[in-house]
């Protein structure tokens, strides 16, 4: 007698609530981050000079740009790397940023940026999905819309998961601008956090740790929102009101 191998059931429920508390879980590392600079992430980005605040976006943009680049060409040369080993470089880059003010901080962004988009391409190929794939590009940069880790909101924007656009050979382009102005303000959130005076290199450890932690969490929510669609042959945007009925019960719990 032949055997058949029969689909594996999926419990759906008890992904989304793996899913969702992994979400709410996230930036319980931010808390601390606010609590070693003495500030909150509201008036963080008054601490930076206007014109600074004024180019942010732009910045921003132009890291996204050079990360897209770099990361990609990177993993042909360097493999991805253990969320520990991240982590450690990722702050340990925040510490030199961190160490010689607004301006060291501000070249080192697009070196952070590029190692977070790396980060974010390894949790998709955790997920058995393919980095160079236009439509996965997409959603590396998307993962970059969720509020960052100083925000005070957690939990409570789920729309990087839900927002897609059609895919064509500008569609990457279109993203990093769509993303541009939300990741200004996370950015500049962790500038302000990195010129604190005396902290310096220690508040530019913390931050990047965090953020590092963060996104990468992030990207795990959104990959495996998107293989568990796949797995279950359920509709995407069913899945993200699902996954947000579960955030409010978490939030009201």
């Amino acid at each position: 007698m032949i055997e058949q191998n029969l689909p594996v059931a999926i419990d759906v429920d008890a992904e989304l609530e793996t899913i969702a508390r992994r979400y709410k879980a996230a930036s319980g590392v931010g808390i601390n981050v606010l609590n070693l600079i003495g500030g909150q992430a509201e008036n963080l980005l008054e601490r930076l000079p206007a014109s600074v605040r004024k180019q942010l976006e732009a910045a921003t943009v132009r890291a996204l740009d050079h990360a897209m680049s770099a990361a990609s060409k990177s993993r042909d040369a360097v493999p991805d790397q253990a969320s520990w080993l991240n982590s450690a470089v990722s702050a340990a880059m925040g510490a030199v940023g961190g160490a010689g003010g607004l301006p060291t901080a501000l070249a080192e962004l697009p070196v952070t940026t590029t190692l977070l988009l790396r980060v974010i391409e390894g949790v998709a190929v955790e997920h058995g999905f393919d980095p160079k794939s236009e439509s996965v590009r997409f959603d590396c940069v998307q993962v970059f819309s969720a509020a960052g880790p100083l925000a005070q909101d957690d939990g409570s924007d789920l729309a990087f998961l839900t927002t897609r656009m059609a895919l064509s050979g500008k569609a990457v382009q279109a993203v990093i601008h769509k993303v541009a102005p939300r990741l200004a303000v996370v950015m500049g959130q962790k500038l302000a956090a990195q010129t604190v005076p005396v902290l310096g290199a220690v508040a530019g450890a913390a931050t990047n740790y965090a953020y590092t932690n963060y996104y990468q969490e992030m990207a795990h929510v959104h990959f495996s929102l998107r293989k568990l669609a796949i797995d279950a042959d359920i509709d995407s945007e069913q899945l993200n009101m699902r996954l947000a009925d579960k955030m409010r019960l978490l939030t009201v719990a």
